[in-house]
């Protein structure tokens, strides 16, 4: 008996817990706080909206309820993506 893989690897993600500053992810091998503070548009958010989301490419989550988008680099490198735009 030959035994092969069917269909395609999936990418790994999940929101592991809610709480009241935030919300962890645990994307791939990493874990991530997305904190309510840097993301006040899921402050207001219900459960369900925070955990309805998708992810359309490796790089990028989606929370359609929210029109809310997140690069998977702004978790992993915060500093380099500052929230406040400011004039220089």
């Amino acid at each position: 008996m030959n035994l092969s893989k069917n269909g395609i690897d999936t990418l790994e993600y999940e929101i592991t817990n809610i709480e009241r500053f935030g919300f962890w992810m645990i994307i791939d091998e990493g874990e991530y706080f997305i904190s309510f503070n840097d993301f006040p548009e899921f402050q207001k958010a219900s459960v369900k909206q925070i955990l309805n989301v998708q992810r359309p490419d490796p790089q990028q989550f989606h929370w359609s309820d929210l029109d809310i988008d997140i690069d998977l680099e702004s978790l992993k490198n915060p500093d380099k993506f500052p929230k406040i735009y400011s004039k220089k």
